[in-house]
C-alpha cells in the first residue's frame, strides 16, 4: 500500500513539473502599449524585439504592439531620441492583461562644432588634392558572391592581409561565431526579418547589434577588422551595413575553407 501510495506520489510530481516546464516553453501572443513616460502619450513606430527569437513588430499609432513571446524571453524597445527598455517576459505579463511600456527621453549636451572648410582654389587640379581619400582600398575575389573585399589600406600588403584572414583557422571570426552555430542562426534570422532591417538601417550606434547578437562593442569592430574591413567603414556605416559585412564576411570564409 505504501509502495502504491509513494507511486501516485512520484506520478502527480512528474505532472506538475511537465506542465511547469511545458508552460513556460509555450509560445504565446503579449499584447502591449508603449507610452512616452514624460508626456504619457502613447507612441507610434517604436521598435519592439524579441532578443530570443529574433522578431520584431513595430507599435501602430495608439502605441499598440502584439509579439509572439515565452516566458523568460526578453523584450527589447527601440526609439530614437529615447533610452533603449530591456524587459524580462514572465507569465504573468502575458496572462493580467496588456501591460504599458513606458520610454524615457534622452537629454542631449550640444557640444560647440566648429566647421573647417577645405580652402578651395577654384583649380580643379589643385583642390582635388585637398580633399582627403578614404584610404581602404577594395579588391575583388573571384569565385566569390561579393562585388568587392575591403582591406584596411592600399598597401603592398593589403590583398595577401586580407586572404590570409579568411584563410587563417583561427580567425577571430570563426572563433567567435563558427564555434557557435546559436549566433550564426541569429544573424541568418536577423537579415530575413524585415522590421529588423529597417531599424537597423537607421541606426549608427551598435546597440540594438550588441543586444541580438549578445556580443559587444569592442568584439564586433574586432571581427570587421579581422574581416580586413576599414576604420572608416566601421565608424561610418550604419547597423544593417554592419551586419550585412559580418555575414558576408563569415560567408565567404565558409567558401574559401570547402
Amino acid at each position: 500500500m505504501e509502495l502504491k501510495i509513494k507511486i501516485l506520489h512520484i506520478f502527480f510530481f512528474s505532472l506538475m513539473v511537465f506542465g511547469l516546464v511545458n508552460a513556460q516553453e509555450q509560445t504565446s501572443i503579449l499584447k502591449g502599449k508603449v507610452k512616452n513616460d514624460s508626456t504619457d502619450e502613447y507612441m507610434s513606430s517604436v521598435h519592439v524585439l524579441n532578443l530570443n527569437s529574433i522578431e520584431g513588430v513595430i507599435t501602430d499609432f495608439n502605441g499598440n504592439f502584439e509579439i509572439a513571446v515565452k516566458a523568460k524571453d526578453t523584450l527589447y524597445f527601440s526609439y530614437l531620441g529615447f533610452k533603449p527598455l530591456k524587459v524580462p517576459v514572465s507569465n504573468d505579463m502575458v496572462k493580467l492583461g496588456i501591460p504599458i511600456f513606458r520610454l524615457t527621453q534622452l537629454s542631449f549636451a550640444l557640444e560647440e562644432v566648429i566647421v573647417r572648410p577645405y580652402s578651395l582654389t577654384g583649380y580643379l587640379d589643385i583642390d582635388v588634392k585637398k580633399v582627403p581619400l578614404n584610404p581602404a582600398g577594395r579588391f575583388a575575389i573571384p569565385g566569390l558572391p561579393q562585388s568587392g573585399y575591403e582591406a584596411g589600406n592600399r598597401n603592398k600588403s593589403s590583398i595577401s592581409k586580407a586572404i590570409g584572414s579568411l584563410f587563417n583557422p583561427a580567425d577571430f571570426l570563426y572563433n567567435l561565431f563558427g564555434k557557435n552555430p546559436k549566433q550564426m542562426r541569429k544573424l541568418k534570422k536577423m537579415r530575413e526579418d524585415d522590421e529588423i532591417k529597417n531599424l537597423l538601417a537607421t541606426k549608427f550606434d551598435r546597440e540594438v547589434l550588441v543586444q541580438l547578437l549578445g556580443v559587444n562593442r569592442v568584439n564586433l569592430e574586432e571581427i570587421l577588422r579581422n574581416c580586413n574591413y576599414s576604420n572608416a567603414f566601421i565608424s561610418e556605416a550604419n547597423d544593417l551595413q554592419i551586419l550585412e559585412a559580418i555575414s558576408g564576411c563569415y560567408e565567404e570564409y565558409k567558401i574559401l575553407q570547402l
